[in-house]
């Protein structure tokens, strides 16, 4: 369940920007790392594949993976592993691009600061 809540906290991240993006800004992060830093300065970051899978790393380095969408304006995550989740999670695309940063809320209610950086950093 922490895994779910870590990947969701990243993807939460992307509704800070609203709804009028498209597929296009999902397209900026493939080969790419989005990063969300937390209160306590960890980083969990998440990467998204042009044919629809994710991986992520949580600010534990617990990692997961999962399927992405894109439903209308909202992009969502299915995680399948480490542990199935039982539903999809979506939030708002961003409309910044690469070197975007923005503030969000993750999942669990903490604040934290998301940027789309280049390349697939690991933390």
């Amino acid at each position: 369940m922490n895994r779910i809540i870590l990947v969701l906290g990243l993807s939460s991240g992307l509704a800070a920007f609203g709804a009028s993006a498209t597929a296009s800004v999902v397209e900026q992060a493939f080969g790419n790392t989005i990063v969300s830093t937390y209160p306590d300065g960890r980083k969990g970051e998440l990467w998204l594949a042009a044919g629809g899978a994710y991986t992520a790393e949580g600010r534990r380095h617990d990692p997961s993976s999962g399927h992405w969408s894109v439903k209308g304006s909202k992009l969502c995550l299915k995680q399948s592993r480490p542990i199935p989740a039982p539903f999809s999670y979506c939030t708002p695309l961003p409309s910044g691009g690469m070197g975007a940063s923005w503030s969000a809320k993750a999942v669990t209610g903490e604040q934290i600061r998301v940027k789309l950086v280049k390349g697939h950093a690991s933390g």
